[in-house]
């Protein structure tokens, strides 16, 4: 009898896929294995609308160790016989549903799939979007998405060293929760998920399993919200104890060589762990459920194959090394059962003690549909690109709209967030949230760093996703740049709503496309990611907000800048412009636009040859230790940029903390009548450096000669942010705003 349409609606199937399984099969699946197929053929596993366009993305360099999606994260070679492994992935529906366990899990997720390469995980970042925090359910969401964060990570010891937040109503019932961790590790130790080896034993390892999570890739992660829908049991919940055991004994497992294949039982739970790890090595798997440790009595195969229950590893290892290996998890204390074996036929064999309850080809299962679908501009979406300068009034006081900036909830500080996280735990964080553009992270015993930062701009994609796409791209790689780290390589989250609708779908795929080119211009390539889909309620989607995760590499820890200017008397320069301008397109998406205005219009644009000039010239003033801070301009412009820095200052410790700025007589009378677009706008491919005056000229020569505009802007000292006539505010005023903004606005 084919089966009902809630039963196909709770496992985010249609019926198409339906009839398409039985075709494969040929016959009616049983409801294990229709419950296997709904998990692997979801969204989120399957990759269905989403996996024919991620193939625009270059994935391979010189420096890659593993291919894009073949693994569970992805690897790049720093040198000294090292790799980093890093990964961003999301946990939007869940953190919405029960925000404390779904932020939470969704670390320590992420942090297993770091695990599952082999690697020790040493950094976790996170990029977060809610609604507007005048709202008391948006308040109690970043709350408990925050308090989740810092629990799972300060538990495991693992430091977060970098983020974002940002909020829109566009958001408000669809919060977005990726979470990014690093990982490193010898090469020569890296593991593989692949189970290849006929006869190997898997075995299961860490919590119990439990209900919880059952449905969370299908009915979860795959469809969108509905008011009706009861989703909590379907959200995982997390043990980070337990969790920091498992890492230390899977480290301690595979270091004595005879751990085969390893991988974490995230989305699907056990069907994906073993079906993945049988497809990637071209074998079948036997598993015998009765054998599955549980901390629930009475639970159904249906159950224990579909659980999401955290802190779980399924490990390949042969028959004679099993004793070995198992001896390492007792004494971590962490149970670790054999629960099946790698067969030489591609089948998925189930049982439960000697009964039989699922029985299919792995290609079957890890095969899911494609779907290349047809996108479409909106006429709204077209109409919203027309911004006309003279349609937008200029306010009477360029101090308050840089006051108003400046408290913003989307560019005021963070510290009232990050300092609820451990970010120098492992010891080797250099500059860490809040002083620079990006972290950096020392690479113990080789003088080497590593700098890691994750970015997004869902606005930008909103008016334009070709050219959004490339803006995000060039703001990761330039916030590296800002640190002096050379851009190796990057990891993406594509957070979008209904890929089924037209207007969604061109979102989509414009953003790729875009993605794709900045990555070629700029010379990285996306080596790992995630894709987030279905995110939207009662028919509104979310801002198309594309997230990328990027690393970069410094071969001199002691080479690197901070964001702060660091002392008095310093010449500050802008990179990449040598006058300023005032052009709609430059507030197309600003938040001068959203906050003072009230507007979300116009089409940015960027020119990736100018950003890929600009970067490289920041970083060679860097590495030849000329300049002494760098910032970019993006949110809020260079008003805001300047600001930033003054407010920042030294931070060292024992620094002389803000240090104010004031405008040459030249570059103050260069500011254009439209004051608002000249200082707010959010123009890319921009950084605000500071040199020794002497070596101004010779700075600004070879700009020139590699084709990089530039700006003298001013000098650093004094106690006031001063731009002539149309600013002149004291550095503690604005250090007020800032500080004191984003806890303004959530109480």
């Amino acid at each position: 009898m084919a089966v009902t349409k809630e039963i196909l609606d709770e496992i985010a199937l249609s019926r198409a896929e339906y009839d398409m399984i039985v075709d494969r099969l040929d016959r009616e699946p049983n409801p294990v294995e229709l419950g296997m197929f709904g998990a692997l053929w979801s969204e989120h596993c399957g990759y269905k609308h989403s996996r024919p366009l991620l193939g625009m993305l270059p994935s391979r360099s010189a420096r890659t160790l593993s291919q894009a999606g073949a693994e569970n994260a992805g690897a790049i070679d720093i040198g000294n016989g090292l790799a980093v492994v890093f990964k961003v992935e999301s946990h939007n529906h869940p953190s919405a549903v029960e925000p404390l366990q779904g932020a939470a899990t969704g670390v320590g997720g992420i942090v297993r799939d770091i695990l599952a390469m082999g690697a020790r995980p040493i950094a976790l970042l996170n990029s977060l979007r809610f609604g507007p925090p005048d709202s008391a359910a948006n308040r109690r969401l970043l709350k408990g998405v925050v308090d989740g964060i810092g629990w799972y990570g300060n538990c495991i010891g693992v430091p977060d060293v970098a983020g974002e937040i940002y909020f829109d109503e566009c958001y408000s019932q669809n919060p977005l929760v990726n979470a990014m961790c690093v990982g490193i590790a010898r090469i020569e130790d890296l593991a593989s998920a692949a189970a290849d080896r006929t006869g190997d034993v898997l075995l299961l390892a860490g919590a119990g399993t439990g209900r919880d999570g059952i449905h969370g890739a299908s009915g979860l992660a795959s469809r969108t919200f509905e008011e009706e829908q009861e989703l909590r049991p379907t959200v995982q919940v997390g043990n980070p104890f337990l969790e920091k055991s498992l890492i230390e004994a899977c480290l301690e497992a595979l270091a004595t060589g005879r751990v085969r294949a390893l991988q974490d039982l995230g989305a699907a739970g056990l069907t994906s762990a073993a079906v993945e790890s049988a497809a990637r090595g071209g074998r079948g798997i036997a598993l015998d459920i009765s054998q599955v440790h549980r901390r629930e009595s009475g639970m159904t195969g249906y159950e224990v194959m579909l659980s999401e229950s955290q802190e779980r590893m399924l490990l390949a290892a042969a028959p004679e090394h099993v004793p070995a290996i198992r001896e390492v998890f007792d004494k971590w204390d962490i149970a670790c059962r054999p629960v099946g074996a790698v067969t030489e036929e591609p089948y998925a064999l189930i049982t439960d003690g000697a009964e039989p309850i699922a029985s299919t080809p792995v290609s079957h299962l890890s095969d899911a549909p494609r779907y290349r679908l047809t996108g479409r501009q909106s006429a709204e979406a077209i109409d919203r690109q027309r911004l006309r300068l003279r349609d937008i009034p200029v306010p009477s006081d360029a101090g308050a709209a840089l006051l108003h900036l400046l408290a913003s909830p989307n560019i005021a500080s963070r510290q009232s967030v990050y300092r609820q996280y451990d970010h120098q735990v492992q010891t080797n964080t250099v500059v860490g949230p809040g002083a620079g553009d990006a972290a950096v992270l020392r690479i113990k015993d080789t003088g080497q760093a590593i700098a890691v930062a994750i970015d997004g701009n869902g606005r930008h994609c909103f008016l334009d996703p070709y050219r959004g796409g490339q803006m995000v791209v060039a703001e990761v790689t330039r916030n590296l740049s800002c640190v002096g780290a050379e851009p190796l390589a990057l990891t993406d989250c594509l957070n979008f709503g209904n890929p089924e609708r037209p207007e969604v779908y061109y979102q989509l795929e414009q953003s790729i496309r875009g993605m794709a080119r900045a990555c070629r211009a700029l010379g990285v390539p996306v080596v790992s990611g995630n894709v987030s889909l279905y995110n939207e309620s009662q028919g509104t989607a979310i801002f198309p907000t594309p997230i990328v995760g990027g690393l970069g590499l410094l071969t001199d820890v002691k080479q690197h800048c901070g964001a702060g200017f660091p002392g008095a008397g310093l010449a500050v320069v802008l990179l990449g412009a040598d006058q300023l301008t005032a052009r709609a397109s430059d507030l197309a998406g600003s938040e001068y636009l959203s906050a003072v205005h009230g507007l979300v219009k116009g089409r940015p644009r960027i020119d990736l040859d100018l950003e890929r000039r600009v970067q490289g010239f920041c970083r060679s003033l860097i590495a030849g230790a000329l300049a002494k801070s760098a910032h970019d301009c993006s949110d809020g412009g260079l008003a805001v940029a300047l600001a930033e820095c003054c407010i920042i200052g030294d931070n060292r410790i024992g620094g002389t903390g803000p240090v104010g700025f004031r405008a040459s007589d030249e570059f103050a009378n260069g500011v254009p009548s439209r004051w608002d677009a000249a200082l707010f706008g959010e123009a890319p491919s921009r950084i605000v450096v500071t040199l020794e005056p002497e070596y101004v000229p010779s700075v600004l020569q070879s700009a020139e000669a590699a084709g990089v505009p530039a700006l003298t802007m001013g000098t650093t000292g004094g106690s006031r942010l001063t731009l002539g006539s149309p600013m002149d505010l004291p550095v503690d005023k604005l250090a007020g705003a800032w500080h004191g903004g984003l806890n303004t606005a959530l109480q």
